[in-house]
């Protein structure tokens, strides 16, 4: 297979058609190899518009919704990322071509051994896997310039949402089975959050989020 044209086709005409015009993310795209982080019965189709599963509940997102992150994202060279989910290691791979370092966690063991072998065997020296529940924050680096929640979640936990910089921004994809928003909040000043609602797109839940606090009057 020639993954170099289906590589350039992935960009024109999945992609760029979908307004991702930033010249930056679309060259990050032609370059980072996607199809050294895809399973190999699924290799042939590293660079479709399918989702491409990773078992244990786990998928890698789609081309055009990694470039629409990508694009909302504005990663800079001196922001220091969480990535809660590590799924195939393809987007943290992506997240370090920009960053200064990116860790990313993961719940399930198999996943993470797959994100480290990926990435290990990329040559990526940028990126911490480790084995944990990062969907309530993962303090021990914090704050972050940048968190990526790489599931879904029925909302931001608090405690998520405090280890982000002031000038941070955190990423997630927020509803239910039936409907999620991707949403980047940026936090404007110390417990202070602004949203942004970019696009709708439903991706597998997050597993193990906090119940929501319920208060009484």
């Amino acid at each position: 297979m020639n993954f170099e044209k289906a590589r350039y086709n992935m960009v024109e005409q999945q992609i760029r058609p979908w307004e991702v015009l930033d010249f930056g993310v679309l060259d990050l795209l032609m370059s980072v190899r996607r199809e050294e982080f895809v399973p190999e019965a699924y290799k042939s189709l590293a660079l479709s518009e399918g989702q491409i599963p990773l078992g244990h509940g786990s998928s890698m997102l789609v081309p055009v919704i990694e470039g629409k992150i990508l694009q909302a994202l504005q990663v800079k060279g001196s922001d220091k990322v969480l990535e809660v989910g590590a799924g195939s290691g393809y987007f943290a791979a992506l997240l370090a071509a920009k960053a200064d370092w990116v860790r990313t966690v993961d719940i399930e063991p198999a996943i993470v051994n797959l994100a480290h072998d990926n990435l290990k065997r990329y040559g990526v020296e940028n990126v911490i896997v480790e084995e944990g529940d990062a969907i309530s924050g993962w303090p021990s680096n914090a704050p972050y310039d940048l968190i990526v929640v790489s599931g879904g979640v029925p909302y931001i936990p608090e405690s998520l949402l405090k280890e982000v910089k002031v000038g941070g921004r955190l990423f997630a994809f927020v509803g239910d089975e039936r409907l999620m928003t991707a949403q980047l909040v940026t936090c404007v000043a110390e417990g202070q959050y602004r949203t942004e609602s970019l696009f709708e797109n439903v991706v597998p839940l997050m597993r193990n989020v906090p119940a929501r606090k319920q208060f009484k009057f």
